[in-house]
């Protein structure tokens, strides 16, 4: 048989094959959510141009937006937020080590304590403490001697009512962090000689931080918050400083609008600072850390710019 194929065998070969078209890849169109959006800045817009077109004097909010009593008043708020910050720390973690205990004594004093300064408002507690001199008259600690008049002033009082309530919720924050660590680490550690102590602070408690450390943050933005409450006993925060000053001058929406922006800005910073906190715990276990929001800004950008070139 002939290799050769034949003129009419030939004519069935096909052509070469022809590639296919390249898919133009339609994005889909989300209506809804233009819709959405469309209705989101309608009503941010009324609300902006309600602001513009009330009543407010715009030149006395940015008057007072540097004075003196109202930075003074900013710097008070920090300093009691962070001191009682502190005193919440520090005692939470112990509250949390005592509530885990095998102890049923110290079990029940931490629980005791976590259901009482849970249970009552912040606001009840400080009065409690600024008054306390109905209870006792005077302070005695050996090598201390005064009237508790005296010795229980406004910042003293801001400072226990605080702090004292924040160790209550940090207490719950720290054992759930605690009872996130795996007991097989605690039981390697005691293999090798570790006592107690030493495994909690060398084994439990770096642990645990990466699940403390968010609510943590969380927190204490609200602690910058809470601490407003303190104006009750006449400690000068920063609202108080704000309400000091529009007794006097009646200008009570300016000076409100002044406060909040402090306290947005204050709550903004942290929560900036909180960020890259969690970023870095987050370190042993995600191996691409979340991006920072520069990175989400550069991300949002290159995907809207890649959605335009295609929808042309």
């Amino acid at each position: 048989m002939s290799d050769t194929a034949s003129p009419r065998d030939q004519s069935r070969i096909p052509d070469k094959p022809v590639p296919p078209e390249a898919i133009k890849a339609i994005p889909v169109r989300h209506y809804g959510r233009w819709l959405g959006a469309a209705v989101v800045i309608a009503l941010l817009a009324m609300l902006v141009w309600a602001f513009a077109g009330a009543d407010i004097n715009w030149g006395v909010v940015g008057e007072y937006l540097d004075r003196g009593t109202i930075v003074e008043g900013a710097l008070k708020t920090l300093w009691i937020s962070v001191l009682s910050m502190l005193l919440g720390l520090v005692l939470g973690l112990l509250l949390a080590v005592m509530r885990l205990s095998k102890n049923p004594v110290l079990a029940s004093v931490s629980w005791a304590y976590i259901w009482f300064f849970r249970g009552t408002p912040v606001l009840v507690q400080l009065f409690l403490w600024f008054n306390l001199s109905f209870v006792f008259e005077t302070v005695n600690l050996g090598f201390y001697k005064d009237e508790m008049n005296d010795f229980m002033t406004p910042f003293l009082a801001a400072l226990l009512g605080l702090g004292l309530n924040e160790a209550a919720y940090m207490a719950e924050i720290a054992r759930a962090g605690i009872l996130s660590v795996d007991s097989g680490q605690t039981e390697a550690a005691q293999a090798l000689g570790m006592n107690g102590s030493k495994t909690m602070r060398r084994i439990v408690l770096p642990q645990a931080m990466r699940v403390i450390i968010p609510p943590t943050g969380n927190e204490f933005i609200n602690m910058l918050k809470t601490s407003s409450l303190a104006y009750a006993i006449q400690y000068g925060e920063l609202f108080q400083a704000g309400r000091t000053i529009y007794s006097r001058n009646l200008a009570v929406m300016e000076l409100l609008i002044v406060v909040s922006a402090w306290y947005l800005l204050l709550t903004t910073v942290f929560s900036i600072g909180q960020y890259y906190l969690e970023r870095y715990y987050a370190k042993g276990v995600d191996r691409t850390p979340p991006p920072t929001p520069l990175q989400r800004v550069r991300a949002q950008l290159t995907h809207f710019r890649v959605r335009s070139e295609v929808g042309r």
